[in-house]
């Protein structure tokens, strides 16, 4: 039985990623962080009493700057696999928080890394990166695109980007980065933009929200499904050999866009309700982020099924059914 130990398990990649292990046959192990309420409801639906035979899912606390204890931990587990997808990972958070972001997405990833160089595991590491790495270079964007962060959010994932990447060549770790563009779900995290608009979509539609404040609505990104997405991670470390790959729909469209699709999806006129405010800009925008992963097609025979109008309509339907539900 394989293992694999995932960081960030309790987010919105590692609920389906978990999701897809376990029905692959792997013993999962994912890192969480102490709080004082529980933070586990993308995964609750996957426990089983740890006392059961049948249990694959073991949770650890932990904290990707404790680099002691995550030593320790990849030690303790020996995993054949480590996904990395815990991060500080708002990039308007980012310019209030620069050095936990730096400290978590960047030195964190090297922590890891450290980790498996230093107990001599075959582990193969998996790092998600991000679309943001490009930051305003022109699109479209692949593996060949020039860099040019405009967040710390996504400077400190370029330094994860090649830390990941001096660890492959230097050690001759099994370490791949995964550029993934914006992907979204129903479980996606309450402040960010998508999940922000087909919430407030559904509140404005049954008369408990009267209005919804957003940023520049200009900007153009390449939204795909999240539960497709985790496949291309599982997907690249079954490779023989560690590389880098972006995974993306090819297809791009505006906040504004977006927002159109999710309120004609209820009947109603995005323009009466949606307020441009400029506290929501970043000090440093992204214009247009579309990725081309004709790699990923053609290595690991990956292809996006769900493009932006389909997704928003999963996630306004879902954020509908828990408000009648509520």
């Amino acid at each position: 039985m394989p293992k694999a130990l995932i960081t960030g398990i309790t987010g919105q990649d590692g609920s389906y990623l978990t999701e897809l292990l376990l029905e692959k046959g792997y013993e999962v192990h994912g890192l969480i962080r102490r709080a004082s309420t529980f933070n586990t409801s993308r995964i609750d639906h996957l426990f089983k009493d740890p006392h059961d035979e049948e249990n694959k899912l073991h949770l650890h606390y932990g904290d990707l700057t404790d680099a002691a204890g995550m030593t320790n931990l990849v030690r303790e587990i020996e995993p054949d696999e480590i996904y990395n997808l815990a991060a500080q990972s708002h990039v308007m958070v980012s310019f209030s928080m620069p050095t936990y972001t730096a400290n978590v997405d960047g030195v964190g990833t090297t922590t890891l890394l450290e980790a498996i160089r230093s107990s001599k595991l075959n582990t193969k590491f998996y790092q998600a990166s991000t679309s943001e790495l490009f930051g305003s270079t022109p699109p479209p964007q692949n593996e060949h695109s020039p860099f040019h962060p405009r967040s710390p959010y996504a400077t400190a994932k370029l330094y994860a980007y090649w830390a990941t990447i001096n660890y492959r060549e230097a050690y001759g770790i099994h370490a791949t980065n995964g550029i993934l563009f914006n992907h979204e779900s129903p479980r996606r995290g309450e402040t960010f933009v998508t999940r922000k608009i087909t919430r407030a979509v559904a509140a404005i539609s049954q008369g408990k929200q009267e209005k919804l404040y957003l940023g520049n609505l200009d900007a153009i990104r390449d939204w795909g499904y999240a539960k497709e997405y985790v496949e291309s991670m599982w997907l690249m470390l079954q490779q023989e050999k560690p590389d880098d790959y972006v995974v993306a729909t090819g297809v791009g469209a505006t906040i504004e866009e977006f927002c159109a699709e999710a309120f004609r999806l209820v009947g109603l006129d995005w323009k009466r309700y949606t307020v441009e405010d400029p506290r929501y800009f970043r000090p440093s925008e992204v214009d247009a982020l579309i990725g081309d992963s004709s790699k990923a097609a053609t290595f690991l025979s990956w292809k996006a099924k769900t493009h932006w109008k389909d997704l928003v309509s999963i996630m306004v339907n879902s954020d509908l059914e828990t408000l009648r539900k509520s």
